[in-house]
């Protein structure tokens, strides 16, 4: 770095000195200052008092000039010095070696009465204050969940959970949204706004800053960008993750004994769903013929597999399905009301196999992997597909079987 000197008051030494573009503004105050003069070469500074320092007594306007003068010194100095901090306009993560900012898992925040905002204030490039109204079951709660997380992020402000939605998924997921409190949510003029399930342009231009979203979306097209990030948002508490693990690894086949290579996680809905497709949305459920060619379509591909079945309709998969290879385990114990060990497994498989509904969805969308699942399982006239798309809901990459639609036709509609 080039340098500069100053001259040394009682011996008149020139002493090194660092160097700083910003001498310029010292020049510019000799006019002020008629006891210095200022001279440089190409990089040198040469302050030079016009009487001898012994005999020197300074005014009070020049002890103040002075004084000046060395605030200006300290300030070019400190800039110069910490050029990258400012350069970043001063973002935490500069300020903190770790580059995160650690915050409580759940934080429940209150109004008191005479405050119109939340404490402590979230960073300052979000704003107001969003959720969604918590409503279904485990499948869908994630949906809303994730379509929160998205679309707050994407029009900047900031995301709370109802307590309802945190008790849900809290006990089977590290989620980190905050937990927004029932007597802030009961005072808050919401706007609410009904969400279809895909994404829209308008979405993404939301400027309400008290805003509840309703609805059942759960469309890729709302996060998908966010992908990491929702994965992160839904990692298992370890102690599940190790009891699913610790099932599969005890799996062997059946006619050989040997150790499956690949786990294929099925996910059979069944449940309410065998009155609501039929009766309202025309529509049928996973058959036995799905679950065969599905299951064929991954032997094909796949050297020694082994199914997981997850079911809230076991004994009826149990009398369904095809055992004869000895690769079919009924592993899920289908309890919905508990749903986080059958969740589980299905996330510890390498690839799905999903009928429909939310819940198969989720187990296919964050294990990753090959992905069969259950197409066209309405009449074209159904009224599901106006609330419902097809090209929205499954990802590109998936793998459709066609549904046999043949039992609708002696059902009779309205």
């Amino acid at each position: 770095m080039p340098s500069a000197h100053f001259l040394s008051l009682r011996s008149r030494t020139l002493i090194p000195f660092p160097w700083d573009p910003g001498v310029r503004t010292l020049r510019s105050l000799g006019p002020l200052l008629p006891d210095i003069s200022f001279s440089s070469g190409s990089e040198d500074l040469l302050i030079r008092f016009s009487s001898c320092a012994a005999m020197w007594a300074p005014s009070r306007r020049q002890l103040c000039l002075t004084f000046l003068l060395v605030c200006i010194l300290s300030a070019i100095l400190f800039l110069h010095g910490h050029q990258d901090l400012f350069h970043n306009g001063l973002a935490l993560t500069g300020l903190c070696p770790d580059r995160r900012l650690m915050t409580p898992a759940v934080a429940i925040f209150r109004l008191s009465p005479n405050t119109s905002s939340f404490c402590p204030k979230p960073p300052a490039s979000l704003s107001g204050t969003w959720t969604i109204h918590p409503d279904g079951r485990f499948g869908n709660q994630m949906g809303q969940y994730a379509t929160l997380l998205a679309l707050a992020q994407l029009n900047g402000r900031r995301a709370f959970i109802l307590p309802s939605m945190h008790t849900a998924l809290a006990p089977v997921f590290r989620i980190t949204l905050p937990v927004l409190a029932p007597d802030v949510d009961s005072h808050t003029p919401w706007r609410e706004l009904e969400l279809h399930d895909w994404m829209s342009q308008e979405y993404a231009h939301l400027e309400d800053p008290l805003l509840k979203l309703t609805g059942f979306p759960c469309s890729w097209t709302f996060f998908h960008h966010l992908r990491e990030q929702v994965r992160r948002e839904f990692t298992l508490h370890d102690h599940l993750r190790r009891e699913a693990q610790g099932v599969l690894s005890r799996l062997r086949l059946g006619r050989t004994g040997r150790r499956p290579r690949t786990f294929v996680g099925v996910h059979v809905r069944r449940g309410d769903y065998l009155q609501v497709m039929p009766q309202r949305w025309k529509g049928v459920v996973g058959d036995r013929a799905y679950l065969q060619q599905a299951m064929d379509w991954f032997r094909a591909r796949h050297e020694d597999p082994i199914f997981v079945v997850t079911s809230n309709g076991m004994e009826w998969c149990r009398k369904n399905m095809d055992t004869s290879h000895g690769d079919v385990i009924f592993a899920g114990d289908g309890q919905e009301g508990s749903p986080g060990r059958d969740f589980a497994l299905l996330t510890q498989c390498n690839h799905t196999i999903m009928t429909i509904g939310t819940f198969g969805f989720w187990a296919a969308y964050l294990t990753g992997g090959d992905t069969v699942y259950l197409a066209n399982f309405t009449l074209p006239d159904s009224n599901f597909l106006k609330i419902f798309r097809p090209e929205a809901a499954f990802l590109p990459e998936w793998v459709g079987i066609n549904a046999d639609l043949s039992p609708l036709q002696s059902l009779a509609w309205p």
